[in-house]
């Protein structure tokens, strides 16, 4: 009974219920419980779970369901972000010309990341292109279909994708090859062609360097290979192109240490033993007979985990100087790590070549980084090594150095070779004459341990071979003595040791020969034994730019004063930790250089060394703090492009053009410009045209290949590191006609610089066209920027020979026009 009355009450209360949340709360009252998340039911009473109660029971299980979903989403958005990630990576594609070709990839990553596509680093546009390339994104497959492929295809393509979490690349390669429209006989007629005349064969050739190696780092110890795909059309069977690697502009020949690989395609190579010699800028070029192509990439040697602990790390590029038949003279270079304490100085090792015991050479540390090694026995060869030390103890030996063999520099020549010729003469043997004096004596090189000598031969010698006696007094007195009192010296070149530091000597050479010992020559001045070579000075101000997105443009004042500088140092820490570790361990010449390998995001602060074979100098002062990121550079598409194309010189098959830069060039210097030109017929503009393949620096370009008297347009883009920017307005249409005139055509490329108050310099460049007669002077004209163009004034009332003019006024200038005619 009671509860058939609750029941009745029930439904009368819900007749009266307007809304859920009174619905809700009156079936809460009346048996069913749910609150917040989730909603239970399992407790409404069966009479309730029929008719309208069912209905609101329903409504309210998914209120509470998107109600729960909004809070899980609500508390799990921060974890459920993350960077890009690719799940399948795009793959490079091998086609023919006129192919259609797909690269798709698929990636993740919370928020979506924004996907662009690149081609050799160049925003693919598919506006720019219109039926080129078509770009699609579904859901997280993204994709770049390129139509109708031609040889221009072939490229590095890369798709990036980027969130509010980071950026990530994947690369990919499109080679296009070509179809031959025959047999072999398109290249090569037939094959008398081939064999009995090089000009049947097609000496023009194509080459791209695809698949290249970037930036690499390795560690001292390790292996390391550098590789690229050339690609080279037309494709002709065995033909072997030149291939080269350099490393800091010094060609590379194959060795233990360097081993080199081609292919066919694909040109290797590897470093067997890596050393902190082999760091440095790697460069592969790739010649044909229509010219060259390279690709250039720096690589970082990591030092060796050092034996002890606090210990430096090695010296390196040991190399032996002055080699003579009892000594050798060895130099290094200091390293960039001392292991957090001074080093005291250097041992240097030698090992005769065939044996593998190494014997010190110096009983205690040299810090001069060059150190005579004598007794060696003449005739044998010998390689060295040294080793750096400090408190903590003693770092691992140098790359060993080339084997230098112990004898006199006259003797290494070798005799010309057999001609098979017998040559008779009837001469008497001359008598024997006195040899001369030496000339040119001098001083090349004064240390604490060592003097070095060198002079000129004489004039008379008579027909045979001389050899020296070297002598030597302390200054102020006129006693000599003769140094090498056994056996006279072949080569003009002597080195002199155990002398007493801080005198002062002379010294003096004669020469001898089976007639006897000729005239001392002119003694040299007072030197003085002791190291003249002093430690450099600090280098300058140092300021950090920025570069990549993990690497960092560091600029330097040079080290004043320095002699005999071997290069520079540099070492980077992050901001505020005084933490400094070394971004090069080889020493780079010049004042700038590029930091790899730093994190995106982080603050650095740099610093700079000099040395030379004295020692390394302070630190220069510390640069401010840079964040590293990539440096902002505004794309060509997003600025004004070149203008004011105008004919410099016209002949009947090719015309030359000028234009002006653009009045704003973004963040990056114009690196070149590229020129569009198209038939213009009977006023109706034909198809646009690449005029040139490869961007030209200067704001001039001569465009061959045209017909005689027909009418063209032309266009101009300009390009940045960024890309390629948009074209310029159509030119006017310009005959492509005979220039005959006989008053030369007009200067380009017109520039103001030094623009003073009251002052400016106007430069420009001379005529293409010079007219019947060579140009023989300039006229500049001024007016203001806005005035009508019958305000032009000439500003000389003399022609100026020369290609520049300052040109001064007693007003403050205003925006200025000016001209030169």
């Amino acid at each position: 009974m009671g509860g058939t009355g609750q029941k009745n009450e029930g439904k009368a209360s819900l007749k009266t219920s307007t809304s859920l949340g009174t619905a809700a709360e009156e079936l809460r009252r009346h048996g069913a419980s749910f609150s917040g998340l989730p909603l239970v039911t399992p407790r409404i009473p069966s009479e309730m779970q029929t008719g309208r109660y069912a209905v609101l029971i329903m409504i309210l299980s998914l209120l509470q369901i998107l109600e729960k979903d909004e809070y899980h989403r609500r508390m799990n958005e921060d974890n459920l972000q993350h960077a890009p990630d690719f799940v399948i990576k795009p793959r490079s594609h091998t086609v023919w010309e006129k192919q259609c070709v797909r690269l798709h990839c698929t990636v993740t990553g919370w928020p979506e990341p924004r996907v662009v596509w690149y081609k050799n680093n160049v925003t693919i546009d598919p506006m720019a292109h219109p039926g080129k390339y078509k770009i699609e994104s579904s859901y997280n497959v993204h994709s770049l279909e390129i139509n109708r492929c031609d040889f221009d295809d072939t490229a590095q393509y890369r798709v990036s994708a980027m969130n509010s979490k980071g950026e990530l690349s994947s690369f990919a390669s499109i080679v296009v090859k070509r179809r031959s429209t025959g047999s072999a006989v398109s290249f090569f007629p037939n094959k008398s062609a081939v064999h009995g005349s090089r000009a049947a064969v097609i000496l023009y050739k194509e080459t791209h360097i695809v698949d290249k190696f970037g930036v690499s780092f390795g560690r001292e110890g390790e292996t390391m290979s550098l590789g690229c795909t050339v690609i080279i059309y037309p494709t002709i069977q065995r033909y072997q192109p030149e291939v080269q690697w350099f490393r800091d502009d010094v060609l590379l020949k194959p060795s233990k240490w360097t081993h080199m690989h081609w292919s066919g395609n694909h040109a290797t190579l590897t470093l067997t033993h890596l050393n902190k010699e082999d760091e440095g800028l790697y460069t592969l070029r790739v010649t044909t007979k229509s010219g060259y192509e390279t690709h250039s990439a720096y690589v970082f040697v990591r030092d060796a985990e050092a034996e002890l602990e606090g210990a430096p790390t090695a010296p390196l590029d040991v190399q032996c100087q002055d080699a003579n038949k009892d000594y050798v003279i060895v130099t290094w270079k200091q390293p960039a790590v001392d292991g957090g304490s001074t080093i005291l100085g250097y041992f240097v090792d030698r090992c005769e070549v065939g044996t593998t015991h190494w014997i010190q050479c110096n009983d205690t540390p040299v810090k001069f980084a060059r150190f005579p090694v004598t007794a060696l026995v003449e005739g044998r060869s010998y390689i060295f090594r040294v080793r750096a030390v400090n408190r903590a103890g003693t770092s691992r030996p140098s790359r060993v150095s080339e084997p230098v063999a112990a004898m006199d520099p006259a003797d290494r020549h070798t005799s010309a070779p057999w001609t098979g010729q017998i040559i008779v003469t009837e001469e008497e043997p001359a008598e024997g004459v006195v040899p001369g004096k030496p000339r040119d004596l001098a001083v090349t090189e004064a240390t604490k341990n060592y003097v070095v000598l060198s002079w000129r031969p004489p004039g008379q010698r008579g027909h045979e071979g001389i050899m020296y006696y070297v002598e030597k007094c302390v200054a102020g007195t006129d006693s000599w003595q003769r140094v090498n009192t056994e056996i006279p010296v072949k080569s003009p070149r002597f080195a002199l040791f155990d002398l007493s530091e801080g005198k002062s000597y002379r010294f003096r050479v004669r020469c001898c020969n089976s007639a006897g010992v000729g005239e001392p020559s002119e003694p040299t001045e007072a030197t003085t034994v002791g190291d003249k070579l002093d430690i450099p000075s600090a280098p300058g101000r140092v300021v950090p730019t920025r570069n990549t997105d993990t690497s960092v443009v560091v600029s330097w004042e040079e080290s004043r004063d320095a002699k005999e500088l071997v290069g520079y140092y540099i070492e980077a820490s992050l901001a505020g930790k005084n933490a400094w570790e070394p971004c090069n361990n080889k020493p780079v010449k010049g004042t700038r250089f590029v930091c790899h390998g730093l994190t995106t995001g982080d603050s650095y602060m740099f610093r700079v060394r000099a040395l030379n074979a004295a020692g390394l100098s302070d630190y220069s002062q510390e640069s401010e703090a840079i964040e590293v990121k990539a440096a902002i550079v505004t794309t060509p598409s997003h600025t004004p492009p070149p203008y004011g194309i105008t004919v410099l010189e016209s002949v009947r098959d090719s015309m030359v053009l000028g234009w002006k830069q653009p009045t704003f060039i973004g963040g990056a210097d114009i690196t070149g410009y590229f020129v569009d030109y198209r038939e213009v017929v009977d006023g109706v503009p034909g198809k646009w045209h690449e005029a040139n393949i490869k961007a030209v620096s200067e704001r001039a370009y001569r465009v061959t290949d045209l017909k005689e008297n027909k009418f063209y347009q032309f266009q101009v883009r300009a390009a940045n590191m960024a890309g390629v920017g948009i074209p310029s307005q159509p030119s006017d249409i310009f005959k492509c006609e005979e220039w005959t005139i006989a008053v030369p055509g007009p200067p380009y490329d017109l520039q103001l610089s030094e623009v003073r108050k009251h002052s400016l310099v106007v430069l420009w460049k001379p005529p293409v066209y010079q007219g019947r007669d060579p140009v023989n002077g300039y006229y500049i004209d001024i007016k203001e920027a806005d005035a009508p163009e019958e305000d032009w004034k000439g500003v000389n009332e003399k022609a100026t020979g020369k290609t520049y003019m300052k040109v001064c006024v007693c007003y403050h200038l205003p925006a200025l026009g000016v001209s030169s005619s």
